[in-house]
């Protein structure tokens, strides 16, 4: 029950946070774009099943994996991906903490 408490916390209202600190001037809208980054679990219907909530994503998935937080590292440097780039990296992050549980 914690562990779903932390893990829907993080992923709804940890971002609204971050985008109130680090993009005052637009926080609604870095708000609702880091929450549709979220769009990023539509790789989970190709798992089977497709949902588990003992699985780790990180890795498993396919814009869960390394290779595509690389890609999400390099989005941070352009600012018109920035915001995108955060709120998948921090979307990783959320579910590596499921990873740990």
């Amino acid at each position: 029950m914690l562990q779903t408490i932390v893990h829907y916390t993080l992923h709804l209202l940890v971002p609204g946070l971050i985008a109130f600190i680090f993009f005052r001037k637009e926080w609604k809208k870095a708000w609702l774009i880091m929450l549709a980054t979220m769009l990023v679990d539509l790789d989970h219907l190709f798992a089977t099943p497709i949902f588990d909530p003992g699985r780790c994503s990180i890795n498993l998935h396919p814009l869960h994996t390394y290779w595509a937080m690389a890609v999400y590292v390099v989005l941070l440097f352009f600012k018109k991906t920035r915001i995108i780039a955060v709120g998948l990296l921090f979307h990783m992050f959320t579910d590596f903490t499921d990873c740990q549980w």
